[in-house]
């Protein structure tokens, strides 16, 4: 008789255990939909809009402001200008996708591309590339600053030599939008760190560790991508908890932030994702995932690079980011550089809108992004 109280009582234990595990699944289940669901409907208000504000606060303008008339097109044309592409960084898919808009519409408007240089972010690399490229004597220069200040002086010589200075992104210390340059144009940066938060968030069901790898340098738009993602997790999921914040400088952005990243995954046993400031140190936290065996790790990043577009297909490590839209801001540079030969003004600042790209809508992404049809060996890992 005392055996058989014994198995009843067991068996309403192992019951009781059962449904209270049902009971918190069907929670996490609930709190996981309620979270999608906030995240989804963020995503959808964002849709076409600009977050970010200009270097100096400027109200964001849309592209097509700048568009150029068939009349203004030709005039152009017969000027058989020069320009000059300086660039901070030519070592990844979003400068190469750049150089292929700005060459593209350059093309178009008859205008020849004469110098494409790569300071390696070295900023004092930059100041001899530009040195380098105003002998040539370019009409138009179109430019990235490796730093607001180092490359000041060096760009004010390019406003001094009369070329037409367009700027991707950033702006040197102390040059005046109308005066010094012509204008800076610019992917919503803030806006992709708010996206790629809420696609963490998501993935995440709305809890759990994260780490953070963010720029240490004075750029910017990456301080606008970090900002951006700080605020959306913190205001907005309270259970994420952020163990661990450090930057990187540099060059060696994917193998940095491997290094980081292994250090997170091995100090933080409950680490459940980690955000990258853009696709290459997404790269190096990859790796450190791979090695440390956690491939339920969450990544989240900004821009489509081609490895982090791989993952996005295979569903690995990968869980979204937010894209810029590069091609399309070299062709608005071009036109922009174009309109100033003919004296037309532009407007200060003009931002395109971030994209959020997931495992789902990863090959149609790459189509808008870059202006062509994905890769082989990204359509080839396309998970089903």
């Amino acid at each position: 008789m005392k055996r058989r109280l014994l198995l009843i009582a067991a068996a309403f234990t192992i019951l009781g255990s059962t449904a209270a595990c049902t009971v918190e699944s069907a929670s996490s289940e609930k709190t996981s939909t309620h979270v999608a669901g906030k995240a989804d409907a963020a995503l959808k208000e964002l849709e076409g809009k600009v977050l970010s504000k200009g270097p100096h606060g400027e109200t964001p303008v849309a592209a097509k402001a700048v568009e150029l008339s068939d009349e203004e097109v030709a005039k152009v044309k017969g000027k058989k200008a020069t320009a000059a592409l300086v660039m901070h960084y030519a070592g990844n898919d979003w400068a190469n996708a750049q150089i292929a808009g700005l060459k593209a519409e350059f093309a178009r408007l008859g205008i020849d591309v004469i110098a494409v240089t790569d300071a390696n972010f070295n900023p004092g690399q930059q100041v001899s590339n530009i040195e380098t490229v105003l002998a040539k004597h370019p009409d138009i220069v179109v430019s990235i600053p490796t730093d607001p200040v180092a490359t000041a002086g060096a760009y004010r010589k390019v406003a001094e030599s009369g070329a037409k200075l367009v700027f991707m992104d950033n702006v040197p210390e102390g040059l005046k939008a109308g005066v010094d340059y012509e204008s800076v144009v610019s992917a919503d940066n803030f806006g992709n760190g708010v996206v790629s938060a809420h696609l963490l968030a998501k993935a995440l069901g709305g809890k759990g560790e994260i780490g953070v790898i963010y720029h240490s340098a004075d750029f910017f738009v990456t301080r606008q991508r970090y900002e951006g993602f700080l605020k959306v997790i913190k205001e907005e999921y309270p259970d994420i908890k952020i163990v661990k914040e450090q930057g990187i400088g540099g060059p060696d952005f994917a193998g940095d932030a491997q290094k980081v990243a292994d250090a997170m995954i091995h100090q933080n046993p409950k680490l459940a994702g980690i955000w990258a400031v853009w696709d290459v140190p997404a790269e190096g936290v990859m790796a450190a995932a791979r090695s440390a065996g956690r491939n339920d790790l969450k990544i989240a990043t900004e821009d489509l690079g081609t490895n982090v577009a791989i993952a996005l297909a295979q569903d690995q490590l990968v869980v979204g980011l937010g894209a810029q839209q590069p091609y399309q801001q070299g062709v608005a540079e071009a036109r922009i550089a174009a309109g100033a030969l003919l004296g037309k003004k532009a407007p200060s600042y003009i931002a395109l809108n971030a994209l959020p790209v997931t495992h789902q809508n990863v090959l149609e992404a790459w189509k808008q992004v870059y202006n062509s049809e994905p890769p082989a060996d990204l359509k080839k890992a396309m998970k089903k």
